[in-house]
């Protein structure tokens, strides 16, 4: 689903659900927001390619977060890839990507997805590729999870901040956000932003006073 010129939710199906990474491209490279589950680089190729963007145009990855069904694919995009990608995490999830540190949330996997960080991101950095992407530090889901703010298209990028229900926001996912306080001082961050349209990662697309209905949250 194209969001704007050159910003595109791909769907990914995982056993009846969908899963909602984000890309992004302009003359010069393409940005690929989360990974999906291990196993789905065909899938993710596919999508990729009903957009008219191959793998090898990718030049970034960024990880909202450490957990399995965002990074799992990394290692599998790192190997087709290797360094023409370079991939950006919040140096809290760092380890976790990595494989240095069992995945919080998903430790009982024998064999996690072992990825690399090239760059670490930090709150309110300026990522200055496709239009310009804000970085924005939003912990309570894991304790490295970041949203992504489009400026030229008012998108933000939620992760799993928050989750969409039908095109309305539906709030915090209580079950996987082990600090709920935090997550909903993260909300916060939001208001102060221009949005005009929220993807998140579980739910996809909302449209429509998304500052009135963070608030409502």
């Amino acid at each position: 689903m194209e969001i704007s010129n050159g910003v595109h939710i791909l769907e990914l199906d995982f056993y009846g659900s969908t899963i909602n990474p984000t890309l992004l491209w302009d003359q010069e490279m393409a940005v690929l927001i989360d990974t999906g589950f291990t196993g789905q680089i065909e899938d993710l190729k596919l999508a990729m390619k009903k957009v008219g963007v191959s793998l090898n145009n990718v030049k970034i990855v960024i990880l909202t977060h450490q957990d399995i069904d965002h990074i799992g694919c990394l290692p599998e995009i790192l190997g087709e890839c290797g360094n023409q990608v370079q991939v950006f995490a919040h140096e809290l999830d760092k380890p976790y990507i990595q494989g240095e540190l069992p995945l919080l949330k998903d430790g009982h996997i024998i064999d996690p997805p072992k990825g690399r960080v090239d760059k670490t991101l930090i709150d309110g950095e300026e990522i200055d590729v496709c239009g310009g992407i804000r970085v924005i530090h939003t912990p309570g889901h894991t304790p490295g999870h970041i949203s992504l703010y489009l400026k030229k298209s008012k998108t933000l990028i939620a992760g799993d901040s928050m989750y969409s229900v039908n095109g309305i926001l539906g709030g915090i996912h209580e079950p996987t956000t082990p600090d709920i306080e935090e997550a909903r001082l993260s909300l916060k961050k939001y208001l102060d932003l221009d949005i005009e349209s929220v993807i998140c990662y579980h739910g996809g697309i909302s449209k429509g006073k998304i500052n009135d209905q963070i608030r409502a949250l």
